[in-house]
């Protein structure tokens, strides 16, 4: 590899950790439903998609700033999940877990069916801030449009924690996801706290698929599959149930795709971050690897 190549190569890395917010907030969203419900939602990437379109619909067309589209997908997601509960969750016994998983399945194909045919499967354009800016260092450029998603995306994951930490909400979502039975003895609705933790993770994902939008200039229905089968990977490597280690993982699935499609082309890109996938399952401590030679 020569010196351009290298350059190249880092400048993929920047631009897919800058990129990788948009799977840490997707990832966030995932882990905090499965440490609420210690259930999978696998409509999520699906309606955080739903909440962007919905954004261009609500507006009518308008032409709309960047920020206030991006407003309208947050509110869109946050009706969105509310209705994901109601739908894939409440009404399901709580001992059924495949049930519920499969309750979400069918939202998923819903949710994309419901966007096929409002739009006539036309991918639509999507508005970006910033999007003529380019910041040059030395021989990498940093785009403005990624920047604005990455700190936008920053900027959104300290507001959660600040949500989940500082909150009386949060501490009722965390006592929840510990000791649920504890939590309505003190009082706490866990009906309440499950609406509430699908309306903020709903708004979380409507913010994620304007980012998205973002980002890649349009909208279209084949990134609800691409999103899920992401948002699950950053939820797996980050550890379930760990908001910080979605964070993180998210960054590191940004940058690892963006060098991958850079070496291998896209068409390859998602099989490496498979097979990264599998490795951190098989090799990490206490995987599949480590049980079977403990067996040993």
């Amino acid at each position: 590899m020569d010196l351009l190549d290298l350059i190249d190569a880092v400048q993929s890395v920047a631009d897919g950790l800058l990129f990788g917010s948009t799977y840490a907030l997707l990832g966030i969203g995932f882990t905090l439903i499965f440490g609420v419900m210690h259930k999978i939602n696998l409509s999520y990437a699906a309606a955080s998609i739903g909440a962007a379109y919905g954004s261009l619909l609500l507006l009518g067309g308008l032409t709309a700033p960047a920020i206030v589209v991006f407003m309208a997908a947050a509110l869109c997601g946050g009706v969105i999940g509310a209705l994901v509960y109601l739908i894939g969750f409440k009404f399901i016994p709580v001992a059924s877990p495949l049930a519920t998983l499969m309750s979400t399945v069918g939202l998923l194909l819903l949710i994309d069916e419901v966007i096929v045919h409002t739009t006539q499967g036309v991918p639509l354009a999507y508005p970006a801030l910033y999007s003529d800016v380019v910041i040059r260092l030395g021989p990498f450029m940093l785009r403005g449009d990624l920047m604005f998603v990455f700190a936008l995306g920053c900027a959104c994951m300290v507001l959660f924690l600040l949500l989940l930490y500082r909150t009386r909400l949060g501490i009722a979502t965390r006592a929840v996801s510990q000791q649920p039975v504890a939590s309505q003895l003190c009082g706490i609705s866990i009906l309440q706290v499950n609406v509430l933790t699908f309306v903020v993770t709903g708004m979380l994902g409507g913010i994620a698929g304007a980012m998205s939008g973002a980002a890649i200039g349009m909208l279209s229905p084949l990134l609800a599959q691409p999103l899920t089968v992401k948002g699950l990977i950053v939820t797996v490597i980050g550890g379930l149930g760990s908001i910080p280690g979605a964070i993180i993982a998210g960054l590191i699935v940004g940058g690892l795709e963006s060098l991958f499609q850079f070496l291998r082309g896209v068409t390859e890109r998602d099989l490496y971050i498979m097979m990264l996938l599998f490795a951190f399952l098989v090799f990490r401590p206490g995987g599949i690897f480590a049980k079977a030679a403990g067996r040993d």
